[in-house]
């Protein structure tokens, strides 16, 4: 089948008659009729019969459409490829992005690209660590944002920052204290643990286990903007990462470093088949930019 075939059958499967498809394809009818006519004599078999006065798809006609669909996409694709390779003056970026990275990292970084590039959309969605892969291979993004992605063949992968996971308390807590805490000091507090939290809850389970604290759960949640909300307010203590301390700490909470330190990296992702476009590399150089400036300062102690 050629490529006019493919998207002629395409749009009369996808929108159950000719008259439709012509109108998707911004076509006349008759030469949609044409086009459809002329694949199924080349194929050898129908693709639609007509019952009572409808088109309705073949056994054939199913099982082809399940593979064209995918080329179909991936020409799509390749097309808003080539757009965003001709420049960063005006194209389209698809991203996923873990929800601490998109209370406001992320956000100022689109703001101040359109900025610069006011031709420019986006489409942002959410997405937890463990679906970036998923993500990106079923096309849903063309670049994911988070924190330290599993090492994979078909990804590449480029650290744009350092990020610490700190305390969030309230300001109650821990009196006239320095700007760090030991972990050890953890020990019976009330405490909001985030659940499913990827590379961070890794990092956090192991210090606390290594430092043999038990703390009180208070509270399981799937992000970490909803235990800075718990903490704001004074259900208990929770180890969050620091933007999302930055992005939604207010007044009667403290941010405190912990002892000893727990790292991590800002990592962008995408597939190593689909090389990322000039335009997003224009957005990444923009959001270390912002990451540098969102970094907490080093604590006194």
């Amino acid at each position: 089948m050629r490529l006019r075939q493919i998207e002629i059958f395409h749009a009369v499967y996808s929108n159950g008659s000719i008259s439709a498809a012509a109108r998707a394809l911004n076509v006349s009818q008759p030469s949609v009729s044409k086009v459809l006519r002329h694949t199924e004599s080349q194929l050898g078999f129908a693709l639609f019969n007509l019952v009572r006065g409808r088109l309705v798809p073949t056994d054939e006609a199913h099982a082809l459409f399940r593979e064209v669909d995918e080329i179909f996409h991936r020409v799509g694709s390749l097309k808003q490829t080539t757009v965003n390779l001709r420049g960063a003056g005006a194209g389209h970026l698809r991203i996923g992005v873990v929800p601490s990275l998109g209370l406001e990292v992320v956000p100022l970084t689109i703001a101040e690209f359109r900025s610069r590039y006011p031709e420019v959309t986006f489409d942002v969605q959410t997405l937890h660590h463990d679906d970036m892969l998923r993500s990106l291979y079923e096309r849903e993004c063309d670049l994911a944002l988070g924190y330290d992605p599993p090492a994979h063949p078909r990804l590449t992968i480029r650290k744009l920052a350092d990020g610490e996971v700190v305390l969030m308390a309230p300001a109650s807590a821990f009196g006239r204290r320095s700007k760090v805490v030991p972990i050890g000091d953890l020990a019976g507090l009330d405490m909001i643990d985030v659940a499913a939290s990827g590379p961070l809850g890794e990092i956090t389970s192991a210090a606390l286990a290594r430092a043999d604290v038990a703390f009180k759960p208070v509270a399981s949640v799937g992000t970490y903007y909803i235990a800075a909300a718990l903490v704001r307010f004074g259900c208990g203590v929770a180890m969050v990462d620091e933007f999302t301390a930055h992005a939604v700490g207010r007044e009667g909470v403290k941010v405190f470093s912990l002892s000893p330190a727990l790292g991590f990296g800002v990592h962008a992702a995408w597939l190593e088949d689909r090389p990322l476009s000039v335009l997003g590399e224009k957005f990444l150089g923009m959001m270390e930019k912002v990451l540098h400036r969102q970094r907490r300062p080093s604590p006194s102690a």
